[in-house]
């Protein structure tokens, strides 16, 4: 009897992956619409007049209702409360809605560049609105993969998975770096890509649709383990929120992604200010970190599981992100070989952090409360993809402005303070992974342990 209830669904390593696949591609098809405008930063400008302190409201409204509404943190108690069938669903459904209201505006079916509301453009805010809405579904449908994973590959290749999720999701990244341009010039129209989007979303759906039966099943045959744990209760948020470990990494998750996410939000007109690339080109350039991370998040994530070091690991990665940044910085050096290399570096360490710290959070919060852990750790961390970018924008229009000097755009902008500003998120994050490991050998999480116990 014992034997029968220990060979469940997830021990069969073609059920997992094939679970992985599903629910990974659902993170994909969200990542392209994620970034999907930043390499229509210039076209924005020269075509639809958008400023760059508009652009940065755009960007910024990812995170408005995440943060100010606490629709994550709601996301996350809805999961933990109702599983990962329903949270998965709903929240995919969400995406396909801020992804459909944001293509109507952009395509001008809804505001324009002449009316204003609160000062802003109607065409910029119904924009932002729709991308609002598509953040809260794609940062609650992120929390519900992470839950997945560890539901399916706790005690077996669980950072391997999550480095193999993030790799997926960063392909919808480098996809939409290299090919939105592209496709915006091949049909004469900025929200072609957005509409392409769309689609994409619409499949996604219908995977994580396929995807719950698999749960169902799997449900079912540890039906029997859960009877015998306690069910969460919203009271379990205290001792998550009490947790000096938990809220290390999750600082560390803020500053770390704060340095990344805006980064990439910038980094086509950066290779179109700073080194002269054809905007047409500019975002291939980018395009290479989610490319790296794609064969080096799966590869670290392997170390970790056998190895340990999950703490090094967040060190090492936060130490190159400084590097990056700081040469990034340094005016004179504007050659767009430089520029690749960098890129090629940051994707190195974009790699070695996440690796070590999504899969670190089981080791520090029980499994019942992961879905308002993971919740609570992304909400932290829509403050940095919220405010960063339009802290960006803000800088770039007035302390930044330069006379265009024949470059493919119709304003030129001087990068250096932004470049410094994302140098010092690089060293804080530095700081707080030197913290999370000394926190680790005082509480023994086993973060330099390895997850696969022999």
């Amino acid at each position: 009897m014992v034997e029968q209830i220990r060979k469940k669904l997830n021990d069969s390593a073609a059920m997992r992956w094939t679970a992985l696949c599903m629910v990974a591609f659902v993170m994909l098809c969200g990542y392209v619409l994620t970034d999907v405008m930043n390499p229509l930063k210039p076209l924005l400008e020269n075509e639809l007049n958008w400023t760059s302190s508009e652009f940065g409201i755009f960007t910024s409204a990812y995170g408005w209702f995440n943060v100010f509404l606490l629709m994550l943190i709601f996301g996350g108690l809805i999961l933990d409360r109702m599983g990962v069938r329903f949270t998965g669903l709903a929240s995919s459904i969400v995406m396909v809605i801020g992804c459909a209201i944001k293509y109507a505006a952009i395509a001008g079916y809804i505001g324009n560049m002449h009316d204003k509301i609160a000062g802003i453009h109607t065409m910029v805010l119904y924009a932002s609105l729709g991308y609002a809405v598509f953040g809260v579904g794609v940062e609650t449908a992120g929390i519900t993969v992470s839950k997945i994973i560890v539901k399916w590959f706790k005690g077996k290749e669980m950072a391997l998975a999550m480095g193999m999720e993030m790799a997926t999701a960063r392909i919808g990244t480098m996809l939409a770096m290299a090919i939105t341009v592209p496709i915006a010039n091949a049909f004469h129209s900025v929200s072609a890509p957005i509409l392409m989007c769309l689609i994409l979303l619409c499949i996604g759906f219908i995977s994580m649709f396929i995807y719950t039966f698999m749960d169902r099943k799997l449900d079912a045959q540890l039906a029997e383990e859960q009877e015998t744990e306690d069910p969460f209760k919203f009271s379990d948020i205290i001792p998550i929120i009490s947790n000096r470990g938990f809220w290390l990494i999750a600082i560390l998750c803020v500053l770390f992604y704060s340095a990344v996410f805006p980064f990439l939000k910038y980094a086509a007109d950066l290779m179109v200010q700073k080194y002269g690339v054809d905007p047409e080109f500019a975002g291939l350039i980018p395009s290479l970190l989610p490319l790296g991370t794609l064969f080096l998040t799966p590869l670290f994530g392997y170390v970790y599981d056998r190895i340990g070091k999950g703490a090094t690991i967040m060190i090492i990665g936060a130490f190159m992100l400084i590097c990056v940044h700081a040469v990034f910085a340094i005016p004179f050096i504007n050659n767009w070989v430089v520029a690749v290399v960098l890129t090629i570096v940051l994707g190195i360490a974009f790699s070695l952090v996440p690796s070590a710290m999504w899969p670190s959070v089981p080791k520090i919060i029980p499994e019942k409360q992961l879905g308002t852990a993971y919740s609570l750790i992304f909400w932290v961390q829509n403050w940095g993809l919220m405010g960063v970018p339009l802290l960006i924008g803000i800088v770039l229009d007035n302390y930044c402005k330069l006379p265009t000097k024949g470059l493919h755009t119709a304003v030129a902008y001087d990068y250096t303070i932004p470049m410094l500003i994302f140098t010092s998120f690089g060293v804080l994050a530095l700081i707080f992974a030197l913290l999370l490991k000394r926190e680790d050998k005082k509480k023994h999480y086993g973060l330099e342990d390895a997850n696969i116990k022999k």
